[in-house]
């Protein structure tokens, strides 16, 4: 590498996890990359109260701006400020915006600026566009030099080029081992089984099938509920709804249940090959993990010895009542170590400079 990239990012929040699913790829990649001597200006709006539910202060890894989350004067001015640096990447979901911020940072392209579209989501920005073909995303795709996807696999990376796409390359999640972590346990999240995740439309009737109903068949069992909208929803009486985790306690939350549950939302299962941050959040915590089954799981955990996999929640509530402490503790310890091996943010970044510089 002769020289450390100057990079401008554009994505939802990294100082907040409040209904920012994508905090901790963002940190977990950013950080890494600064350790290996490039600059990130992220700018990230004031949006979805984002800004009150801050869960770490400016990092000295990243420089982070703040931009108004009304009218489109603050955004096009972030854009100018970016004008003339070495990357500009445009992340998918920022939530305000995303068309206007699409369109304008290819503007930033030149002989000495590469653009960049990350897509956080692709299972849900390639349904989009298949339902609506004049989706104005669709025309610009071909433009980004680079598409960059944190899961899918090859059929997202089919899909995006039948889309015209130059290059995509999926970036998958990874675990930062100066985050995540073994800590204590801590008597606030005892249980048997933990499942941290937002209430979202393509994920709630899957909560239902792995979690509730599991839940329900072992009812002398506590389960912990943590994530922002559950509140409403009708749940097993052994079920303890924790609202909104704070990141500084997701380490608590994976080390103290017997085990955590991994559902993926539907979109990212039927594309498959795409392990979501808690997957890597609760393994490099060493813990006992179970999770849906997917395509492509096996690439990343081996079933049955680094994780439990499950088809429906009959699946879930058999491993539950099965799982012996020394049982769980040995898949944890196994699964954290194969994380640590080749999935780390380290090994992420490393990719992507490769990608970049190579």
């Amino acid at each position: 590498m002769s020289r450390g990239l100057n990079i401008a990012f554009f994505g939802s929040s990294l100082v907040s996890a409040y209904w920012n699913g994508a905090a901790t790829y963002y940190r977990g990649i950013i950080r890494a990359l600064h350790e290996r001597g490039h600059r990130v200006t992220f700018y990230e709006p004031d949006a979805y109260d984002r800004q009150q539910h801050r869960d770490i202060p400016d990092p000295e890894w990243a420089r982070v701006v703040v931009y108004p989350g009304e009218g489109e004067e603050g955004a096009r001015r972030v854009l100018e400020e970016a004008r003339g640096v070495d990357l500009v990447v445009k992340a998918s979901g920022v939530g305000v915006f995303d068309e206007l911020l699409e369109a304008g940072v290819l503007d930033l392209q030149g002989p000495g600026t590469r653009v960049v579209f990350w897509d956080v989501d692709a299972p849900a920005t390639l349904d989009r566009l298949e339902e609506n073909p004049s989706d104005p995303f669709r025309a610009l795709v071909p433009r980004y030099d680079l598409i960059l996807t944190y899961g899918g696999g090859a059929p997202v990376v089919d899909a995006y080029q039948a889309l015209g796409a130059r290059e995509c390359v999926p970036v998958y999640n990874a675990v930062d081992p100066a985050t995540h972590h073994p800590v204590p346990p801590d008597p606030r999240f005892a249980g048997e089984l933990g499942f941290l995740g937002n209430r979202l439309p393509d994920r709630e009737a899957r909560v239902e099938e792995f979690f509730l109903r599991a839940a329900a068949e072992v009812p002398e069992g506590r389960f912990l509920l943590g994530g922002n909208g559950w509140g409403d929803k009708p749940m097993p009486a052994n079920v303890a709804y924790l609202g909104h985790v704070y990141t500084r306690d997701h380490n608590a939350f994976n080390c103290t249940p017997r085990a955590v549950l991994n559902i993926a939302r539907e979109s990212m299962a039927r594309y498959g090959f795409s392990p979501a941050t808690r997957v890597f959040e609760a393994v490099g915590a060493g813990a006992c993990l179970i999770s849906d089954w997917w395509e492509g799981i096996e690439l990343f955990l081996e079933p049955g010895r680094e994780v439990l996999v499950a088809r429906n929640g009959a699946e879930v509530a058999e491993h539950v009542r099965g799982l012996t402490p020394e049982r769980a503790r040995a898949l944890g310890q196994a699964a954290m170590a194969r994380v640590l091996a080749g999935h780390t943010y380290a090994h992420r970044a490393a990719q992507l400079e490769a990608l970049l510089l190579g």
